[in-house]
């Protein structure tokens, strides 16, 4: 069966010599649907870099990057933007609502992008929010919303239409423990669901819910934890 992402000898290359820092370095993973992969990693060593490649916002500078089989090197910009509206969802640090757009209309958005009829459009965006329940927020805009709200509506754009990858960068980090909690388990729940997700968090309890976990240090994958034996033996092995 293919996999929902796979990334082949993966590196990343910033700058030219002698400056040139190797953000990844022959990175290897591949996420299944219907899993959920937390990338942990002290700072700098290119779990943000791994998502921005996965997601196609950027490009690597050798391997392969393939999204449900299709290797991205292969097609063409706009393809490549179509591919992100169609099947990629992405959950930003910072949320990345647009400001003059209702939650509702930034959840809609992407779908509108791709030529679906408004109508539809509004019907698949309600549908998300009432799963994430804050669709009585529909009507505002971000500046009225706290900051958990705002993270439920990042997800819900993320996850309508029919994405098949849900990538999220540090999504819990501005929120206190308990929203942290709800949000991980929006995802586990997308996941459950049969999206593949891709989780990148620097907190122990919050990738316990993931089914497996990657360590990365100076662009290398130096671990991988598939039975999770809890946040205290979690932190031992991301401090190796």
């Amino acid at each position: 069966m293919t996999s929902a992402l796979a990334l082949r000898r993966v590196s990343k290359i910033y700058d030219s010599e002698p400056n040139a820092v190797h953000a990844l370095r022959e990175v290897d993973l591949a996420v299944e649907r219907g899993e959920l992969v937390a990338v942990m990693g002290p700072s700098g060593s290119g779990k943000s870099t791994l998502l921005t490649i996965a997601g196609s916002l950027e490009e690597a500078t050798s391997g392969q990057v393939l999204v449900d089989g299709v290797d991205l090197a292969t097609v063409s910009r706009a393809d490549r933007a179509k591919l992100r509206r169609r099947s990629i969802g992405y959950v930003f640090q910072d949320f990345n609502l647009l400001p003059g757009l209702t939650a509702l209309e930034n959840v809609t958005l992407p779908l509108e992008l791709d030529g679906i009829p408004l109508k539809r459009a509004r019907e698949a965006g309600l549908e998300a929010l009432e799963e994430l329940d804050v669709v009585d927020q529909a009507d505002r805009f971000p500046d009225e919303l706290s900051g958990g709200q705002r993270q439920r509506i990042a997800i819900a754009r993320a996850v309508v239409g029919e994405r098949g990858l849900l990538l999220a960068d540090e999504p819990t980090g501005a929120l206190d423990s308990v929203n942290g909690e709800a949000v991980m388990r929006l995802l586990r729940a997308a996941t459950q669901r049969g999206v593949a997700g891709v989780v990148v968090t620097h907190e122990a309890q919050l990738a316990s819910w993931a089914d497996r976990v990657v360590f990365l240090r100076d662009g290398h994958v130096v671990d991988q934890t598939v039975a999770l034996p809890g946040p205290e033996s979690l932190l031992a092995t991301a401090d190796r």
